[in-house]
């Protein structure tokens, strides 16, 4: 999703316990469809509970982030709003893609083809609007706000980076940069051992941030122009150029200056280029929003885990007794925050 641009961006390595006491605007669509894709059984099935309710994502909410505000980090959630019409064949495609790996997985499982099965149960992960609704429900009861953004969510949480409410987006997407924002931390909410695909190989994957200011000097170009190189490489709103990747985007940019004059250079044509363009300069954000991190309510978080999708009592209640040891008084990791 988002992007192809990362080979360009300067990317430095940190230990989470450098993200303590920091505001993190996480992009909600992209973190659940991690946790979605990432938690899983090992024939590919996500959790489930008895209704076949998928559970992944709750999950992944309710022991990620304890473990992340046990760190100190004050994350809030951004889910996507209504995007542009230029986006509707990305969307298309997207949904396309996720019924064919749907209809391979399956046939992979019939096959007993383990490791394919999962690695096509992986990318047919779709976050429904029940699975947003469930997400908000939870972290209501975790004490964890969030913030409904008018189109995309990673130009929000840029928004409100910019602004001195975060400090950092999180996401997987390099979009957060497109919008601007000046402090992206990758990795957040995978960090761990992860094997690579159809190989026997597992790999650390640690945060990493993006600093946008310090790429930017390092390629010696502008915000704008970065944009530019995206729209050639291709973006959510927009196909890229025939047969160019990052690197050569880069190198028509910083020949003809934009990508008005690189579309004569080569000979090809983009629709809507400045609409493209707009939607990343200009964005549509809110500043109606309001970031307060609250207490825990442990009897909703059991009833809702629970009762309601069968999740285990036993440990539920000890991540409730993290969350509450954490909001307790005199804490090291959210002192002042509540």
């Amino acid at each position: 999703m988002g992007t192809d641009i990362g080979e360009l961006l300067k990317k430095q390595q940190i230990e989470i316990s450098e993200l303590s006491h920091k505001v993190v605007a996480i992009d909600a669509y992209n973190t659940l469809y991690q946790f979605l894709s990432i938690i899983r059984q090992r024939d590919g099935t996500p959790l489930k509970d008895s209704r076949g309710n998928t559970t992944s994502h709750l999950s992944g909410i309710l022991y990620r982030m304890t473990s992340l505000m046990e760190e100190g980090i004050k994350p809030v959630f951004v889910f996507d709003g209504k995007p542009s019409y230029l986006k509707d064949r990305t969307i298309e495609k997207r949904m396309a893609d996720r019924e064919n790996a749907t209809i391979k997985w399956e046939e992979a499982k019939e096959k007993g083809l383990a490791e394919e099965a999962y690695m096509y149960a992986q990318a047919s992960s779709r976050v429904t609007q029940e699975i947003a609704d469930d997400s908000r429900r939870l972290l209501l009861a975790m004490g964890i706000p969030w913030v409904d953004a008018p189109s995309e969510g990673e130009a929000q949480a840029a928004h409100m980076v910019k602004r001195g409410d975060a400090n950092y987006i999180a996401s997987q997407d390099y979009d957060s940069i497109l919008f601007g924002a000046p402090l992206v931390v990758r990795n957040l909410t995978i960090t761990g051992k992860r094997k690579l695909p159809k190989k026997n190989i597992f790999v650390e994957v640690r945060p990493e941030i993006i600093k946008i200011e310090e790429s930017l000097a390092e390629l010696g170009i502008d915000h704008s122009q970065l944009i530019d190189i995206a729209i050639c490489v291709g973006t959510d709103y927009n196909q890229g150029l025939e047969k160019i990747g990052p690197k050569k985007a880069l190198k028509l940019i910083k020949e003809h200056d934009n990508i008005e004059k690189v579309l004569l250079a080569v000979g090809q044509k983009i629709e809507n280029v400045q609409e493209i363009k707009n939607i990343f300069l200009n964005p549509s954000v809110t500043d109606d929003y309001t970031l307060k991190w609250k207490k825990p309510d442990t009897d909703a978080i059991i009833t809702f885990l629970c009762q309601e999708h069968d999740f285990s009592k036993d440990r539920v209640i000890k991540a409730c007794e993290r969350l509450e040891t954490i909001s307790g008084p005199g804490q090291r990791t959210l002192d002042q925050w509540f």
